[in-house]
């Protein structure tokens, strides 16, 4: 059995945003704006994507 993942993409900036927010956008490897990073789909990745899924764009693989 594969190992789901989660492919994010930054696609808002963090400029503006929340300080807490800013650090959990670093915290997942998203530097860039438009940078797509791949990560596991589990509790601790479910929980960064709803405090700033306003910023990012997700999808499943």
């Amino acid at each position: 059995m594969a190992d789901k993942k989660l492919r994010i993409t930054l696609v808002k900036s963090p400029i503006s945003a929340v300080p807490k927010h800013r650090r959990t956008v670093e915290a997942m490897g998203l530097t860039k704006m438009h940078k797509t990073v791949e990560l596991p789909d589990n509790a601790a990745t479910r929980g960064q994507i709803q405090q700033i899924g306003y910023m990012l764009k997700v999808e499943e693989i």
